[in-house]
């Protein structure tokens, strides 16, 4: 029985969540930050603008673990401007967005304006000046993963994401982990069957 390996990732901006890059741009795959073994695959990918926790795995009954409902998934979100609590309740109860073109009704998530900017590792490059105005973080926790789901429940309350970090999935967290940085772990901790 061939014994699977996992593994956190702290996912830098423009680096594609995808070991080989078919587009042919200058941008960094997951394969430039380690020698991970043959089969490994990404789960719960990231876009190229955002950052944060992947999970990679050999074992591919991960992904639909991973995916599930009912693992959440926190994000902490760098919105322009001051959401108002109207603008928090609106992404709280569900917001609709477009999926596959299509309009679709996010589910219910956890989603609270944070007092303080939270500590995590620069982005690399500047996101805007602030001479345009005010920015605030976001903590938002969802159960689901459609395309850019987070970048279009901000934006459709009025509050464009400029930077966007998955600090958590299920109980890992981010934590002290350092961009680019790749560990080795048993396993993904519980999670829900």
């Amino acid at each position: 029985m061939t014994k699977h390996r996992h593994f956190i990732f702290f996912k830098p901006v423009d680096t594609i969540s995808q070991f080989i890059n078919t587009k042919r741009r200058k941008k960094i795959v997951l394969g430039d930050f380690y020698d991970f073994p043959e089969g490994t695959m990404a789960i719960g990918r990231l876009d190229v603008a955002s950052e944060g926790l992947l999970f990679l795995t050999t074992d591919g009954k991960m992904s639909h673990k991973v995916r599930s409902k009912k693992v959440e998934k926190e994000y902490y979100v760098q919105v322009d401007g001051l959401p108002d609590a109207a603008a928090i309740e609106k992404l709280q109860r569900g917001v609709w967005i477009t999926h596959q073109k299509e309009q679709y009704l996010t589910l219910p998530c956890r989603a609270e304006l944070l007092e303080e900017e939270p500590t995590l590792p620069p982005r690399g490059r500047k996101i805007r000046d602030a001479r345009h105005g005010p920015t605030s973080w976001l903590s938002i926790t969802i159960t689901e993963g459609k395309n850019r789901q987070v970048r279009k429940m901000t934006a459709a309350v009025g509050h464009a994401t400029l930077r966007l970090v998955r600090v958590r999935i299920g109980e890992i967290r981010l934590g002290d982990m350092e961009k680019g940085e790749v560990r080795e772990v048993a396993d993904f901790g519980e999670l829900p069957a």
